[in-house]
């Protein structure tokens, strides 16, 4: 079966990376949060994108020149994943903010904490998983099947027109009943004390809801990189750089999500295909003749093309539907 510890990274290396990304993110709510609370500009968010972006390619670099270009591939095709799984989740979000009200100015916080709170659960998940897979080889044939069923369920749903919804998880329950909430909001404060009474604002409770939210996008994301790389310093970075932009991300597309009318199939193409994938390598790792073993440069290319081509044809059709007059419809996102 496939190798998940495949080169021993050092404890330099995670701490590296780990604190990295803690400074950048402290700076990053420093240069925000400077002042009066204030709204996320179009232009701010695309600077930070950018940033997010170059820095990604930038640590890719790295792990071509000291770890070869396999690693890098695996790093990459791993990154672009994520993040386009994260462009599809960036809508539940936008339903998030709106069913909570969440002021404008106070939106790029919320997400921040919420992301912060993914990527510890997702860190913790992450090691699980490697700790599992090396364990019970088993496993990669049911990430593997779970995959596929998770790709042709997001076309059954998109198709529906019924995935663009938000159920409130058992702990978002559990916290307004445990906790008495404020009705408004008390600035970007989580809590407050009225007539000597200590209660929760909006604030914690939309944090939640974010930070469960994406850990629940992980039920997907986590497999698939899996199928990508099973190499958790890998599987950790991708993941972690990814979600350092989705705030950004955020606000950037603003409006543009509705466009993306292609956007799943794409996504369920690329998770179906991960799936699959992982079967055949797992078979092949069990000698199992007939079943080949994909490249990483396969992977990657098929993953790259897949959103280069969805992309494209959801502005296309956007571009035809606003000549006709007609708007995008958000079941159709």
């Amino acid at each position: 079966m496939p190798e998940v510890w495949n080169i021993m990274v050092p404890l330099w290396a995670w701490l590296a990376v780990i604190g990295g990304l803690l400074l950048v993110i402290a700076i990053d709510l420093w240069i925000v949060d400077r002042g009066e609370a204030r709204e996320f500009s179009m232009r701010q968010a695309g600077y930070w994108v950018t940033f997010y972006v170059i820095l990604a390619i930038a640590f890719g670099v790295g792990l071509w020149v000291t770890l070869g270009g396999d690693k890098a591939g695996e790093f990459f095709a791993g990154y672009i994943t994520e993040y386009s799984l994260s462009v599809d989740n960036l809508f539940i979000f936008f339903i998030i903010m709106s069913r909570f009200a969440v002021p404008r100015a106070y939106q790029h916080k919320v997400l921040l904490v919420g992301i912060l709170l993914a990527l510890v659960m997702r860190g913790i998940f992450i090691a699980l998983g490697a700790a599992a897979l090396e364990r019970f080889s088993w496993l990669f044939y049911v990430f593997g099947a779970f995959l596929v069923y998770t790709a042709v369920n997001i076309v059954r749903q998109h198709l529906k027109g019924d995935e663009e919804e938000f159920n409130e998880n058992l702990l978002l329950r559990w916290v307004r009943k445990a906790f008495p909430t404020t009705e408004g909001y008390a600035g970007s404060k989580i809590t407050v004390k009225i007539d000597g009474r200590r209660m929760v604002t909006p604030m914690l409770i939309v944090m939640i809801a974010i930070g469960t939210t994406d850990l629940l996008f992980a039920l997907d994301s986590i497999p698939a990189i899996f199928g990508l790389t099973q190499d958790p310093y890998i599987v950790f970075t991708a993941n972690a750089f990814a979600l350092m932009g989705l705030r950004q991300l955020y606000f950037l597309l603003g409006g543009l999500l509705q466009r993306l009318v292609y956007i799943s199939y794409g996504l369920a193409f690329i998770l179906g295909f991960i799936g699959v994938k992982l079967v055949l390598e797992a078979l092949h790792s069990s000698n199992v003749s007939w079943a080949p073993e994909i490249p990483i440069w396969v992977s990657l290319t098929v993953i790259g093309t897949t959103m280069v081509i969805t992309t494209g044809a959801s502005l296309i059709k956007a571009r035809i539907d606003a000549r006709r007059g007609e708007q995008p419809h958000p079941e159709q996102v």
